[in-house]
């Protein structure tokens, strides 16, 4: 056993020499493990990377959660959340309460998912999986086989451009090294798998940022679907106001009286009674609160925005009206 002066940490030397002469992939080993991934949690991985780069002013490696449904070995990965952790004399510390929190709130929003794995930003280097090797242990406490996904965010622009995803998946599997236990990773196939709703949502956001960038005009589906569902509510109100002016005016006498348009009308009136039911009225009522709700939350948001822009110019224009009472007081 040898000490490491910097952590103070005990190592195997043996140990340690012979697992970074073979490195932290295990050869020879193939898997049957079937991964799928859906689009959302690639953007969620993305999205965290990208915020944290802004807070710390450069690239950090984030952590997080893979949630999603496991059959046999066929798994499928379809959310995932951030996780809290610790810097612990150099080593990285899963925050377990953290987790058991979130956990318990996933769970009931998503009863029918299960935890499945952890994810992480960076290259596939030996070094960098061999770190990664000691947060997977303390995911594999939580699962006993947990999914290991992988991102690289500063992947060339040339690979990039290839259209293959930087992305990585493994699982782990247990190998005797010189007599001793040690953890090391197998690479997985997998594919993206996508939903109706994904796609059309997708599509909406990368329409959007080309737009936003190339302004070139173009709609995505989610928006010409808009389009056409509101070009047929207002010819059906068009229509429906046609009907009900004209028998506004066959009524008064304006125009003679035509019973086979108005047993037309009266057979068009007969069949929306059928949607006066109890459940339909209870759905229509939990739609349109729904609706009111966001409006409500997207008109509290804007006013907490103009609120929080107000009193960041009134603390600009305080500190400097102060600083120059202060620099007044100082000369005069």
């Amino acid at each position: 056993m040898e000490v490491d002066p910097s952590t103070g940490d005990q190592h195997n030397a043996g140990s340690q020499a012979s697992d970074s002469k073979r490195g932290p992939i295990a050869t020879g080993v193939t898997s049957v493990t079937s991964v799928s991934l859906h689009p959302l949690v690639i953007m969620n991985v993305s999205d965290h990377w990208t915020r944290m780069k802004c807070e710390q002013g450069k690239p950090v490696q984030v952590i997080g959660a893979l949630i999603g449904k496991q059959k046999g070995r066929n798994i499928e990965v379809m959310n995932s959340f951030e996780l809290r952790t610790l810097d612990i004399d150099n080593s990285i510390v899963i925050d377990r309460d953290y987790y058991d929190e979130k956990e318990k709130q996933f769970k009931q929003v998503f009863p029918d998912l299960e935890f499945l794995g952890w994810y992480t930003t960076g290259d596939s280097s030996a070094n960098s999986l061999f770190k990664d090797r000691d947060i997977h242990q303390q995911v594999s406490q939580i699962n006993e086989n947990p999914i290991f996904v992988k991102l690289n965010p500063l992947v060339p622009r040339a690979q990039s451009a290839s259209g293959v995803l930087p992305i990585k998946v493994y699982e782990s599997v247990i190998d005797i090294v010189d007599g001793e236990p040690v953890t090391l990773f197998v690479e997985l196939n997998w594919n993206v798998v996508t939903e109706e709703a994904e796609r059309i949502g997708l599509d909406h956001m990368a329409k959007m940022s080309s737009t936003n960038q190339a302004g070139d005009g173009t709609t995505s589906l989610a928006a010409e679907n808009l389009r056409v569902q509101m070009s047929a509510v207002k010819m059906l109100r068009d229509r429906v106001k046609l009907i009900l002016e004209y028998a506004k005016d066959m009524q008064a006498g304006n125009v003679p009286w035509n019973h086979e348009i108005l047993r037309e009308i009266n057979s068009l009136c007969h069949r929306l009674p059928a949607l006066s039911s109890d459940k339909f009225e209870q759905e229509f009522f939990t739609q349109c609160n729904d609706v009111a709700l966001m409006s409500y939350l997207g008109m509290i948001n804007k006013g907490t925005n103009t609120m929080n822009h107000f009193v960041n110019k009134f603390n600009l224009l305080y500190d400097r009206s102060s600083l120059g009472r202060r620099m007044r007081g100082l000369f005069f």
